[in-house]
């Protein structure tokens, strides 16, 4: 199961889980990540052991050092989103935390008021 849902999380990068599941997927999660880091054809092989689609494999491997370079660890969210209607099990949103790409806002020149309108004397 846990296999199944890391493959999904990697490939969707966000999943929707119970409380008990993500915190369990985790552990997973990170352990891959770790692998990737390390990059070499061990790891690459170790990674397909647990994950069985090759082109989440090499999606994973390719994107990995630029966008967990820099972190060591905590790669990944949980946002606990409330109660499932069947049967009320907590339900949490588990993420990748380099999913979205933050990118620095421009800052426009603010004018100031009155700056444009012209006095009539």
């Amino acid at each position: 199961m846990f296999r199944n849902m890391v493959t999904s999380l990697f490939k969707h990068e966000r999943i929707r889980t119970t409380d008990t599941k993500a915190k369990g997927l985790r552990r997973w999660a990170d352990h891959l990540i770790t692998l990737t880091k390390r990059g070499d054809l061990h790891a690459r092989r170790q990674a397909l052991s647990i994950v069985r689609e090759k082109n989440v494999v090499h999606k994973l491997f390719d994107e990995a050092a630029e966008r967990f370079g820099s972190i060591s660890g905590g790669y990944t969210r949980i946002i606990k989103m409330g109660r499932r209607p069947g049967d009320a099990a907590p339900v949490s949103m588990i993420e990748l935390v380099g999913a979205e790409k933050s990118e620095k806002k421009k800052t426009r020149d603010k004018k100031v008021a009155g700056a444009g309108k012209k006095k009539i004397a």
